[in-house]
């Protein structure tokens, strides 16, 4: 973060996006922010565009807003290049802005000439296929002054325009359901085309649409055949595109790549392209992605080289990670060497994946290994089609093979980090690094839950880590992209997904589809998307399906049919006639999910059951923001609705939390916290609750006893009691908790509290859902919350154990940041802050409320 001294306009970004290339977005949002002493507000900007270089145009706007939606509707192929220039509070206007831009990519069926091809060759689903290399040979009087090539495919591709790679990106074209829709990308290639003949390949493998995926690796899911859909158009009206005049072959040297277990390469063959293609037809949506491109983020040299006692080679990275590797290797002519890599190691210092790996009929998944044959001299290679989680890398078979280079490549999908964060506690330092690490390791095109055994997009966990990854990075555009995939999955009657996009789920899982903490994904990243971003679109472009879902959980009030509608299997809910109607006792759900195992057990009949209690709380609290969604963007008409099962729930919940079976007085902390968090309670069962949650925290020696749902909000409930007791369970060292996770370290967060010895061995180590506490450091510890647009609010939470902290947060709006000390005999609260051009910040803390407006302070405040 660079302080600087004059006007200046910096994060242009189109939907969220640096120059963004092939969006969908016709009426886009363009932001930015102002920095510079010689700004405290924005009273006016103005935008000066260009649509495919044509006449320039000019847009006004005396408003001290930092987003511009484009007015104009655009068109398919649209480029469009804009300058943006700000004036000040004393009508100084800065100096235009760099000259950012974006293009929209094609967005109707009738905008594609080129025809979906593959390989001519018959698919068992019993086997597995080399990568398919498709050639075509094009000649060109004339570069052209801009060309785009439009891409997609079912499976992923490797674009190559004269032996040079198109583009940085990885994994393309991205996960999505191709049952409802796929993604084509788009790239600027002008400067990879010659006058004269010109090439382009493209290498197309398994990816999701036919290789393993889920836990259990399950192959062919959405069809048999993969496919590309290429079309290169120059400015001059001419194209290049797939069709039946394209030659083929699988005979190069990638012979397996899955996304899960690994690569096989013989360096020793080369495609020979003899072989045609056949057209094929795909019918469903092609629509832009809107997302930032997974990219190698990061090339890491071994720590340690070692032998295990097994006498294997194992090289140690500083960190797990999800990534793929680079090599160059020396040999002779069909020499081969064999890699494993993983998180672990087992009793005999060689590489495992006992921790994520599934069997499913005698076959192991995920393998995460890499085969390569050599030819004469020197070999580099580097992974196209697979990644893994890994730390380590073993060699389990080398037969002469001299290994010049290994690198551990880390990828994430590319997104901006905006945030820092230190305090004097180094364990809360390292747990809040981790989380950086294992988001960036999940967040890989969607939210996953983590980079080896399942990489599925469980919406429980991208619901509840969002406020977090957003003061981490500007993940706008990733989970602008996520809802999409949630909302293909959405069910006639408004039910929504545990998992999106869809994942090769086992058949019983079918059923918890609409799984409270889970299907509420839907309405809680809408609403906190708005919240953080200021964006209203999202909420009015969600709106209809939002209601869908709402709805969907009012229909399950009232309901209590069949075996596994009954708490005890014998009895009905225990609530009076006035609020039965306002009871859930319908549906299976998750329920918490995961607490300590010492805390509540896992059995396998947590599954089966509708979780009342739980239920019943979401079902308000969802039914609570709808009301406030509604009122945002005016769409009132079922708020009555909205308000009467939002109030009959929560009465109802009242009464049930008094009954034995679902009573406060347990030590089940999630018990007290989820009804203190969402306002739930009686003013009376409130005060009870809080002090039951003490008493439950003393009982379990101030460990964190909560589950995958409760564990972002304890510290918050905790804080209104008292801000110490919020400190004390942050800070205990004990597992299960944070800073025993980070004690513990492996530089990454893990599946379960217990790390490798959760669920009997079968758990990630990089896994970011407990690090949903880390948003509790930036708004409370730190105290930066957003509060609309231009303002936040400074209300920093502080506890004993804690000397300093301090952080920054690049906003939508600005960067603000602040710094606490306390002094050395803890009378007072030194502080720092900064608040950023264009806005304003009200500061509470103790006695002191003061409005603070752009610029730098330093006050002290007594404790």
């Amino acid at each position: 973060f660079i302080d600087h001294k004059i006007m200046e306009l910096i994060n242009l970004k189109t939907e969220y996006l640096i120059n963004p290339l092939g969006i969908d977005a016709v009426h886009p949002y363009l932001t930015w922010n102002v920095i510079g002493d010689d700004i405290k507000e924005q009273k006016a900007f103005e935008i000066t565009y260009k649509i495919n270089n044509g006449e320039e145009r000019t847009i006004n706007k005396k408003t001290s807003s930092v987003y511009y939606e484009f007015e104009e509707e655009l068109k398919s192929r649209d480029f469009v290049s804009w300058k943006l220039r700000v004036q000040n509070e004393k009508n100084v206007w800065s100096n235009y802005s760099e000259e950012p831009y974006f293009s929209i990519g094609l967005l109707n069926k009738s905008d594609w000439s080129a025809k979906w091809i593959y390989g001519d060759y018959s698919v068992s689903k019993n086997k597995r296929y080399p990568v398919d290399y498709f050639k075509k040979v094009f000649d060109i009087e004339e570069v052209s002054e801009k060309a785009f090539l439009y891409i997609t495919a079912l499976g992923i591709y490797e674009a190559y325009i004269n032996g040079v790679k198109v583009g940085n990106a990885l994994l393309t074209p991205g996960s999505t359901d191709p049952r409802k829709r796929i993604q084509h990308d788009t790239y600027d290639v002008t400067s990879l085309l010659k006058e004269g003949q010109n090439e382009m390949v493209v290498l197309l493998s398994d990816g999701w649409y036919r290789g393993s995926i889920g836990a259990k690796g399950f192959t062919y899911v959405f069809g048999k055949n993969t496919e590309i859909l290429a079309q290169l158009e120059l400015s001059n009206g001419e194209k290049i595109v797939t069709d039946s005049s394209w030659k083929w072959s699988n005979d190069g040297p990638i012979t397996f790549a899955d996304l899960k277990d690994g690569e096989i390469v013989d360096f020793n063959k080369v495609p020979s392209f003899k072989g045609k293609v056949k057209v094929g037809k795909y019918d469903k949506e092609i629509s832009a992605s809107n997302n930032s491109h997974v990219v190698v983020i990061s090339r890491n040299e071994p720590v340690k080289k070692f032998k295990s006692k097994t006498d294997k080679v194992v090289y140690e990275f500083e960190n797990n990670l999800a990534g793929n590797i680079s090599l160059k290797l020396k040999g002779k002519s069909g020499s081969m060497i064999h890699f494993v890599l993983g998180e672990m190691l087992d009793k005999n210092d060689d590489v495992t994946l006992e921790n994520v790996q599934c069997v499913e009929k005698g076959k192991k998944t995920p393998l995460q290994e890499i085969k390569i044959t050599l030819k004469e001299g020197i070999n580099d290679y580097e992974t196209k089609f697979f990644y893994g989680g890994f730390k380590y890398a073993g060699v389990l078979e080398n037969n002469g093979v001299e290994i010049l280079e290994i690198k551990q490549l880390a990828i994430s999908s590319e997104m901006d980090r905006v945030s820092t964060f230190e305090s004097s506690n180094d364990l809360v330092n390292t747990f809040y690094n981790n989380t950086v690490r294992s988001c960036r390791s999940n967040f890989v095109d969607i939210p996953t839950d983590c980079p080896t055994r399942e990489r599925m997009g469980w919406t429980g966990d991208s619901q509840i880590i969002f406020d977090t990854a957003s003061y981490l990075f500007d993940c706008h555009a990733f989970f602008k992209k996520h809802l999409k995939d949630v909302f293909d999955r959405q069910d006639k009657n408004g039910k929504l997904p545990q998992i999106a996009p869809y994942s090769a789920e086992d058949w019983y899982m079918d059923v918890m589809n609409g799984s409270v903490g889970w299907a509420d994904v839907g309405v809680l990243i809408p609403y906190r998307m708005y919240l953080q971003y200021g964006d209203i679109n999202v909420l009015k472009d969600n709106y209809d399906n939002m209601v869908k879902y709402a709805k969907f959980m009012i229909s399950r009030c009232g309901g209590g049919n069949g075996i596994y509608a009954l708490y005890n299997v014998v009895q009905p809910l225990p609530l009076s006639k006035e609020n039965k109607k306002y009871g859930i006792n319908s549906g299976q759900s998750y329920g918490e999910w995961a607490e300590p195992s010492d805390v509540n057990s896992f059995i396998w009949t947590d599954f089966c059951f509708p979780h009342s209690e739980e239920s019943m709380a979401y079902t308000s609290y969802v039914l609570s923001i709808m009301v406030e969604i509604s009122n945002i963007i005016g769409r009132t008409e079922n708020n009555s609705l909205f308000e009467e099962y939002r109030d009959g729930v929560k009465r109802a919940y009242q009464e049930l939390v008094d009954n034995p079976k679902f009573t406060l007085d347990t030590d089940r902390q999630c018990k007290q916290v989820r009804p203190l968090y969402m306002n739930l309670l009686s003013e009376e069962q409130t005060k009870f609750a809080q002090e039951r949650l003490i008493k439950s925290l003393d009982n379990y020696d101030w460990k964190v006893g909560t589950g995958f749902l409760s564990t972002p909000f304890i510290l918050y409930v905790l804080e209104k009691i008292d801000p110490d007791y919020a400190y004390k369970l942050l800070l205990n060292e004990k597992m299960p908790g944070w800073l025993y996770m980070a004690k513990e370290n492996t530089g990454t967060i893990w599946e379960g509290w217990e790390g490798p010895e959760s669920q009997s061995g079968i758990a990630s180590l990089n896994h970011y859902s407990k690090g949903a506490m880390v948003e509790w450091l930036y708004k409370s510890m730190l105290g930066i919350k957003v509060k609309g647009e231009n303002e936040f609010e400074i209300s920093p939470v502080i506890g004993k154990g804690i000397e300093y902290a301090k952080g920054g947060y690049q906003s939508i709006y600005g960067e603000v940041n602040v710094s606490w000390k306390k002094d050395q005999d803890n009378q007072k609260i030194n502080f720092d802050i900064k608040i950023p051009v264009n806005t304003k910040a009200t500061f509470i803390y103790k006695d002191k409320l003061e409005i603070l407006k752009p610029g730098n302070y330093n006050f002290s405040v007594k404790i």
